[in-house]
């Protein structure tokens, strides 16, 4: 413990020994098992089958799903998957690898922020504090897009607080890694890519009155080049597809945000508890270090810590505000707020750990308790969303951490106290997510069941799936007919004749009762209802959670 303690410590450091520290251990945490499991419905099955099928078709600016246009995201994400496909082949391990990636890229980037602009010290106990959030390590396990946009948006906000400060002597190295890492998380997940750094900066410039530094922003070449890597896809996709532009700007920006059009809302203190659970176990600090960014407002680094808390707070706000949530969206906070804890813990550690000891024995009991309730909880839910054997693991973890934190915590070895919290939260990042994910997988995959009709399924035989299945055109390498319900499909399936695969319920009676063999997927509340109404039998061939594969010969 004393070797991690010192080398947590020591003010001065090899940057190469620092970070080759940090892509050992967190590239064992990040890349482990991430094969394992199968396709998570439903956003891991969309963003493999529209990159498959960009390969497929030879284009990389039309994205499609199941064959039909899908302008929901801008192709950034589509086409690193594109180069993971191609490095790894159609595999679990390939889709998860750019997300992986972004993770252990996010840490380094935390590290150079926060060396930078405050010290090492700052640098390593921030990237140690993203690494081993709870949320970090979990979603950075999962092919999503907002792993992307997090390390696009990281990079541009992070390289603009490096520039601005003074000494700095590659100011416009900085500068210009800003406009381009901003047009990348464009190219990411649209208009927030600008929207963010824009009002993020305009902040920072009201509060400090710092706007002189307007005449340092490379501004006249910057913005070019901000365009030249932004602007090109858009164009390109809009003389392709002239219905690209309302659908992207209109609808997947201002209506998602202003509207209850995707069926996401959420009330407005949803983000509260989710960035508790997913910070944990350094969400308890975060008070501590909002305030003591307050409190500091005229020491050195204020102004930096300024910027930081205008980043969290503003995306936090901007996300709590819009009427379309999701778990992933605040993900971009957490960088930022990593930077704020980090700094506090520094501080504790020269100037004493009172300002945190409260929030230590807290966040300690808290953790003790959360370890009781996970052993118990697979013993006495109904229906558990971990295993027995998943729930000791998770919870001896965490009372591993809550213990030596608690004795810590109350004998006020700030030191000692992180060091626990890091070690042990640390283990969970391996042993957590596949933990987690076991049950999700087992009820939101379609895998096993694409490979029987990928095994038995000839190439005239339909292959159909009620309530459209992202993974199952994956999985079967093969386009799929959709019955009822078209989902996110909608607006695609309306461009162009696609009558043969987006079907109603009559459509596929006359289909099934025909001598076409046909392979459907269907849930188990619809098995009842169909075979009162099909004159040719059901033969079931398997069964995965709810979804149940049947087949007409």
């Amino acid at each position: 413990m004393k070797f991690f303690t010192d080398f947590l410590t020591r003010k001065e450091g090899s940057p190469a020994t620092d970070l080759g520290i940090i892509l050992a251990v967190f590239g064992i945490a990040l890349f482990q098992f991430l094969g394992r499991l199968p396709l998570i419905e439903t956003d891991e099955g969309r963003y493999m089958e529209i990159p498959r099928e960009m390969i497929e078709r030879g284009d990389f600016i039309t994205p499609t799903l199941n064959y039909v246009k899908y302008f929901e995201k801008p192709p950034l994400h589509y086409w690193l998957n594109v180069l993971s496909i191609k490095l790894f082949g159609q595999t679990e391990f390939a889709a998860r690898f750019g997300s992986a990636l972004w993770g252990i890229l996010g840490i380094i980037l935390t590290y150079h922020i926060g060396r930078k602009v405050f010290g090492r010290r700052e640098g390593l106990i921030s990237a140690l504090i993203l690494g081993t959030s709870v949320g970090y390590q979990v979603q950075n396990r999962i092919n999503i897009t907002d792993t992307t946009l997090t390390i696009c948006m990281t990079a541009s906000l992070g390289f603009f607080l490096i520039a601005v400060q003074d000494g700095e002597r590659r100011k416009g190295l900085y500068y210009y890694l800003f406009y381009l890492f901003a047009a990348l998380a464009v190219l990411a997940k649209g208009l927030i890519g600008i929207v963010f750094p824009g009002a993020i900066i305009f902040f920072y410039f009201l509060f400090t009155k710092r706007w002189a530094l307007l005449r340092e922003m490379r501004l006249l070449t910057g913005i070019p080049l901000f365009l030249l890597v932004a602007a090109p896809w858009f164009v390109i996709v809009s003389l392709r597809n002239p219905e690209f532009a309302r659908f992207f700007f209109i609808h997947e920006h201002f209506e998602r945000f202003l509207t209850k059009v995707h069926g996401r809302y959420q009330p407005p203190w949803f983000y509260i508890p989710i960035l508790v659970g997913c910070m944990l176990p350094w969400s308890f600090f975060i008070p501590a270090a909002f305030f003591r960014a307050w409190k500091e407002r005229k020491s050195a680094g204020a102004d930096a810590r300024l910027y930081l808390a205008i980043w969290a707070i503003f995306i936090f706000a901007f996300f709590s505000k819009s009427d379309s949530k999701l778990i992933p969206y605040i993900l971009p906070v957490y960088p930022a707020i990593a930077l704020l804890i980090g700094g506090a813990f520094v501080a504790a550690f020269d100037k004493g750990f009172a300002p945190l000891k409260r929030h230590a024995v807290t966040a300690s009991i808290i953790l003790c308790a959360l370890g009781a309730g996970t052993i118990a909880y697979p013993l006495i839910a109904t229906k558990p969303a971990i295993t027995p054997a998943g729930g000791a693991i998770i919870g001896i973890i965490l009372l591993c951490q809550g213990v030596p934190a608690l004795i810590a915590a109350a004998r006020a070895q700030a030191t000692v106290f992180f060091s626990a919290l890091v070690i042990f939260a640390y283990l969970f990042g391996i042993f957590g997510p596949p933990v987690i994910y076991a049950k999700i997988a087992e009820r939101k995959s379609s895998r096993e069941l694409a490979m029987i009709i990928r095994e038995k399924a000839g190439k005239d035989a339909v292959v159909a799936t009620f309530e459209y299945e992202q993974g199952l055109p994956f999985y079967t390498r093969r386009r799929v007919v959709v019955v009822g319900g078209r989902g996110e499909l909608e607006f695609g399936s309306r461009l162009g004749d696609q009558s043969a695969w987006f079907i109603e319920l009559d459509q596929f009676k006359r289909l099934w009762d025909s001598p076409t063999p046909v392979f459907a997927l269907i849930q188990q509340r619809e098995v009842e209802p169909l075979q009162k109404t099909l004159a040719t039998p059901m033969k079931v061939l398997g069964r995965e959670g709810r979804r149940i594969l049947i087949t007409n010969h």
